[in-house]
């Protein structure tokens, strides 16, 4: 499968959140703190954040989870576009997008940061859902299909960003799954029939 942006966006997440584990100057200018975009207009930090990770194991997860589902989403991308650029695109538009109600919420908080590329991965994630309801994914190497998956995913979600507490950002994950399938039908509107057909013919695979 061809997937040359994708594997571009691993490489360039992986090796500045490497750098970044090494180099908390990498990590200042970079992550997302609200008053350093408001006051400061660094409007770049709606984007850089989502290159750098708190820990191995939080980037491994999301890069992961975009290698496995990116490249099917850039390659549909390309297909009903006709353009290599609408993957990128995307991807860094859910970054802002995914951030911005926490931007917002916390746009005078100055002991307010967010980092990670979960949002954006939230979007092709939900992107592919929406292409194929009844795929197996495998969550914590148990296999589920994936419109299952993603019915408990915002119910998770929803309840844990009332809940609070756990130093994760659950408004992004959601405001990106919602990009996602939004993004997707903005571009093709009659992946609503596609899905809705897939939906009440289940096939596992």
């Amino acid at each position: 499968m061809s997937s040359p942006i994708t594997l571009l966006l691993i490489a360039a997440t992986a090796l500045l959140s490497w750098l970044a584990f090494n180099d908390r100057r990498i990590v200042d200018r970079l992550i997302l703190w609200p008053p350093a975009v408001a006051r400061r207009h660094e409007y770049w930090r709606l984007v850089s954040y989502g290159f750098l990770h708190a820990d191995f194991p939080h980037l491994l997860f999301n890069m992961v989870t975009l290698f496995f589902f990116g490249r099917l989403i850039e390659q549909v991308m390309r297909q009903l576009t006709g353009s290599v650029l609408t993957y990128p695109l995307f991807y860094l538009a859910a970054l802002v997008v995914s951030i911005l109600p926490s931007y917002l919420k916390n746009q005078k908080n100055p002991n307010y940061f967010s980092l990670g590329a979960s949002g954006a991965v939230s979007a092709v994630l939900f992107a592919f859902i929406l292409i194929q309801p009844w795929s197996l994914i495998f969550v914590f190497f148990i296999p589920a299909p994936a419109i299952l998956y993603a019915v408990f995913y915002v119910g998770y979600s929803i309840w844990m960003d009332r809940k609070g507490g756990d130093n994760v950002n659950h408004s992004a994950h959601l405001a990106g799954a919602v990009f996602g399938v939004m993004f997707m039908l903005a571009m093709e509107p009659r992946l609503v029939n596609v899905f809705l057909g897939q939906l009440l013919n289940p096939s596992f695979r």
